[in-house]
């Protein structure tokens, strides 16, 4: 296998940004694109974005906001929003029924209306809560919220409800696509300290994807993957530095049926990897490991993404995989994995609760078939996704329902109990008046006549 000496490495750093033409680009049946707020289209990494008015939103108060002084570097899809003052929605028709990727931009600005730093709100998606009391936060970078959805229906809605301590919602932009049938695995193998098992029924449970990393490579940027998703470097969650290195291949990425395909992971997350690699006849004792924050009480789905681009034969790289100190594979064989191809794509799913002290952590080590002078661990990629919770959340303990009810108590109409109020006050009137008839036998039924008026 042919390493990059650095002169290739750099180039291969260059064609990072530049897209590579030969590969069959997925297309999406459901393909929205929107940049809330304003009239005109934008473009960003070669993709359109249209405005949001109709037909998509339905808003009984919304304005559009544009930022005077727009950010430099950032794409201009960020120089306008959308600002809700009541319950908004967007709906848009599904005809691909299965996983959808909803991706939302928030990034808060000022103007002479309105700052956005003050927004807090919910944002609920055909019955999921996916963000509740979501706030406005100043950052220079733009947060994006990504979610995979099962849609089972004709329509898929995005309702935002302003809390009322602030009176208002926004967003930037938004994506709606039809993902890849083979990107959402409906097994896992679920570890925990008293058994592992398979489990099934994932692909309608809905996912939120919490961390999307290369590991061992650049930043991968949607103009570089087929499926429009952001890679970032591994080096801020990696805590092993001794006696691991990062390796990159410039050899063609062999995918294969029942394996990654290109919609899994692209190619500049499987030609770069960290490894494990022993220099004489004593096998490293060392594990390489990864840890990202995490939140108490919800499960996760790990997937490990692994590529063999750095042995020099098949059948030689055997190593074990921990998550959260489970053993998840011991002597994980992944030259069998890839039907005995060399830098041919495979991944695997690890359904976990969260980890101790709100911390994930990934391992890779040797195994006790590692095989001296040759690589006795490695990985390219790593996936978090997090699982709604029963209430059906995936941000927080309220459900849709309860969110919808506090919107309407807070927005209670009045005019009916008016009307009630004054139907009884009548009632009551008239029935002064039977009971005073009968005991009385007068009619205390008067005129209405004109109050005189006394000139002094």
């Amino acid at each position: 296998m042919e390493f990059l000496n650095p002169i290739l490495f750099v180039l291969m750093l260059f064609s990072s940004t530049i897209p590579v033409f030969s590969y069959s680009q997925f297309s999406p049946i459901d393909h929205y694109l929107l940049d809330c707020g304003s009239t005109l289209k934008s473009t960003v990494d070669n993709r359109v974005f249209i405005s949001d008015s109709s037909p998509f939103l339905s808003s009984p108060r919304s304005s559009s906001l544009r930022n005077q002084h727009p950010f430099q570097g950032l794409p201009p899809i960020y120089s306008s929003a959308r600002v809700f003052e009541l319950p908004s929605k967007y709906e848009f028709q599904i005809r691909d029924r299965g996983t959808h990727m909803v991706r939302l931009h928030f990034q808060t600005f000022s103007s002479s209306n309105l700052d956005l730093i003050r927004a807090q709100f919910h944002v609920l998606v055909n019955g999921y809560v996916i963000l509740s009391n979501f706030s406005g936060v100043y950052a220079v970078n733009p947060r994006i919220k990504e979610y995979l959805i099962w849609i089972g229906s004709e329509t898929l809605e995005i309702t935002f409800v302003p809390v009322k301590k602030s009176d208002f919602a926004f967003i930037n932009a938004i994506e709606v696509i039809s993902a890849p049938k083979d990107l959402v695995a409906d097994t896992a193998k679920f570890l925990s300290s008293e058994h592992s098992e398979n489990v099934g029924g994932l692909a309608e449970e809905g996912l939120e994807v919490l961390y999307r990393v290369n590991v061992g490579g650049p930043k991968v940027t949607p103009f570089n993957d087929s499926f429009w998703r952001t890679w970032v470097p591994d080096d801020e969650h990696f805590e092993s530095n001794e006696g691991s290195k990062k390796v990159y291949s410039s050899g063609r990425i062999k995918y294969q049926a029942g394996g990654a395909s290109r919609e899994v992971g692209p190619d500049n997350v499987y030609n770069s990897a960290r490894v494990i690699q022993s220099r004489s006849s004593l096998v490293p004792k060392m594990n390489m490991t990864w840890t990202f924050p995490v939140v108490d009480g919800y499960r996760y789905i790990v997937r490990l993404h692994f590529c063999d681009i750095a042995s020099i034969s098949i059948g030689l790289l055997f190593f074990n995989i921990y998550v959260n100190g489970f053993m998840a594979y011991e002597n994980f064989d992944l030259s069998t994995a890839t039907n005995w191809e060399l830098s041919s794509p495979f991944y695997v799913d690890f359904l976990v609760n969260s980890g101790v002290d709100g911390v994930l952590r990934i391992s890779i080590g040797h195994s006790n078939q590692s095989i001296p002078y040759g690589v006795d661990g490695m990985l390219n990629g790593i996936e978090i996704m997090k699982l709604k919770n029963p209430l059906g959340s995936f941000d927080g303990n309220l459900s849709a329902q309860m969110v919808l009810e506090r919107c309407q108590g807070s927005n209670l109409n009045l005019v009916p109990y008016v009307v009630i109020l004054c139907l009884l006050v009548s009632a009551s009137v008239i029935l002064r008046r039977r009971v005073i008839r009968k005991v009385t036998g007068r009619d205390e039924s008067f005129p209405w006549s004109k109050v005189p008026v006394v000139e002094s």
